[in-house]
């Protein structure tokens, strides 16, 4: 199977993953009930209005079950649908497509959370400045939720640990300060990769500033410390506003003259869209 993100990770792994976890014992249901000459088709339709990421993750769920269902998606990724929309229509053997349904809808309407939420945080933001990701995805799927942000508008913090130098609080405390964690990131980091470092207070971004930070993150500071920050800063480094950016601040904080505001919410703990799949048999006779 073709995997077109193999930069952030096995999609194929993430599939073959979930539908074990599924299937571990088959379907005793659909053996039970349905013959195996049965043909089905399905009907994937948007229950909500949403943003639609992850059509070619689902088709390859179905597909990993049965290779020779027919997947064709009615929108591209990355849309936004009104409830009542057709996605997409999938058809082939209902027993295969019946073992799939679960696994392919969970992943899709995850991903399709995720690109949602994404997308209303980029259209507060109206493009001052960037909304990004962080590490707070789901366990196994930062792959999934990476490129649904992607599809929402957003773009892509560090994808691991050994992506970017991030100092935060505790490495900080460990190091014994922020300038002995800078000059020793300095010194052992690539010279083609940034260093960035979070703060706290107006005198912590003094410091991080001294030591030479490229990218300092401004943690939950309120609106008129993230202004007086931005000044402080005068264009020295990359300011980036974490922690606290609920949506209902994005228009706010974008316009204070930051570059990057992250937001784990978009990850961790986002709601599912609400997608379904309705049946029908290929003869029509049922729905």
């Amino acid at each position: 199977m073709r995997d077109p993100w193999s930069e952030l990770g096995s999609v194929a792994a993430i599939i073959d993953t979930a539908l074990a976890e599924d299937l571990a014992s088959g379907d005793v249901t659909g053996r039970a009930t349905v013959s195996p000459e049965v043909g089905a088709v399905a009907h994937m339709v948007a229950k909500a209005n949403l943003v639609v990421a992850g059509l070619q993750v689902a088709e390859a769920v179905f597909r990993r079950v049965e290779p020779g269902v027919g997947f064709t998606a009615y929108v591209r990724e990355g849309a936004r649908v009104t409830v009542g929309t057709e996605i997409a229509r999938i058809e082939g053997p209902a027993q295969a497509l019946l073992a799939a349904e679960r696994t392919a809808l969970n992943l899709l309407q995850r991903m399709s959370g995720v690109a949602t939420l994404t997308r209303a945080y980029a259209d507060a933001a109206g493009g001052r400045c960037r909304i990004t990701d962080t590490r707070k995805t789901m366990p196994g799927l930062r792959a999934l939720d990476r490129y649904a942000v992607r599809c929402g508008g957003g773009h892509n913090h560090r994808n691991d640990l050994g992506a970017a130098v991030l100092i935060k609080e505790n490495h900080v405390r460990a190091a014994g300060g922020i300038t002995p964690a800078i000059t020793r990131a300095r010194q052992v980091a690539p010279h083609t990769m940034k260093i960035e470092c979070e703060v706290t207070s107006h005198a912590e971004l003094r410091e991080a500033l001294a030591a030479g930070a490229d990218i300092i993150m401004l943690d939950n500071m309120d609106d008129a410390a993230v202004r007086e920050a931005v000044a402080i800063t005068a264009g020295k480094a990359i300011l980036e506003v974490s922690g606290g950016v609920g949506l209902e601040r994005i228009a706010a904080v974008a316009q204070l003259g930051i570059d990057v505001i992250s937001v784990g919410r978009l990850t961790h703990s986002v709601p599912a869209a609400d997608i379904s799949l309705l049946f029908e048999r290929a003869d029509g006779t049922w729905a």
